[in-house]
């Protein structure tokens, strides 16, 4: 219960951020986010229609779609964090004074706020609606990273603003903001980064009976030393970053003197959980 609560505190925080990114840097300077938010700020520009009303009515459909294809858990989340932004954009003022004149410094700072608040919103197991969700059922099934699924969906958005607005250095420091934020995203939310583990242990039963509990398999492979000759056990298994914590904690606890090497994976082919 606590931790759905928190869960759900880290999701408007993120709208917050998201809203917060929109609403001071972008929107002021007729920037784009790109994706679904992107599309809603375009047909703001050019139509008297609100931004917060088109944001919400783009992803309906999307967020429809997400819960026959991702659960109902993770749109559930997306759909508070959808409901949110919209709210925050409609009550975050957009300021008369620009706190940024520069228009690429707006993009910079626009970027990594909106980043921000899409990355810790995946890292709780939700999303910012949109592109993201889109983003999150390719990556469902290919180890692409989310914020590079995301740049190239946005890239359409892009070259309708270049079309529309006549202004393509608006259009170039808008892909500026939205390749920072992809960026920001993948620091934020690294659970496509595969980790492979090999643990030499002498409490082999007891480090297994603890990291079978997790939703990874574990490989026991009988391993000898080349210097004393002796026999021991090897437990390989492969995980994610964002899990590699939890991982080392258990690791720690159930055998301190255990040897542990952590290698990044390049790839993993065959049956691996992604979620």
């Amino acid at each position: 219960m606590f931790k759905e609560i928190r869960n759900c505190v880290v999701i408007l925080l993120g709208a917050l951020l998201i809203a917060a990114g929109f609403n001071l840097f972008l929107i002021p300077l007729h920037l784009l986010s790109g994706g679904v938010s992107g599309l809603a700020m375009l047909t703001s520009y050019f139509t008297p229609l609100s931004i917060s009303i088109m944001y919400l009515a783009y992803n309906v459909p999307i967020l429809i779609a997400g819960w026959f294809l991702l659960g109902k858990r993770f749109v559930g989340l997306s759909i508070l964090s959808v409901a949110a932004t919209t709210w925050f954009i409609a009550l975050i003022p957009t300021p008369d004074k620009l706190l940024a004149s520069d228009t690429l410094l707006a993009a910079v700072f626009g970027g990594v706020l909106v980043g921000i608040g899409c990355g810790i919103s995946f890292r709780v197991g939700g999303s910012s609606g949109g592109f993201d969700i889109v983003g999150s059922i390719v990556t469902r099934f290919r180890d692409f990273p989310v914020g590079n699924v995301l740049v190239g969906l946005n890239a359409v958005v892009i070259l309708a603003m270049g079309y529309l607005e006549g202004n393509w250095n608006v259009a170039l420091a808008s892909m500026v903001s939205i390749y920072i934020t992809g960026k920001v995203v993948d620091l934020i939310h690294i659970s496509h980064i595969k980790i492979t583990l090999f643990i030499i242990t002498d409490r082999t039963e007891e480090m297994l009976e603890r990291l079978l509990t997790l939703p990874r398999g574990v490989t026991l492979i009988k391993t000898q030393g080349a210097f004393s000759h002796k026999e021991k056990d090897m437990l390989m298994t492969v995980t994610t970053r964002y899990e590699l914590a939890e991982l080392q904690e258990i690791i720690r606890k159930t055998d301190p003197t255990a040897f542990v090497n952590i290698v990044e994976t390049v790839g993993v082919m065959g049956s691996f959980r992604r979620r």
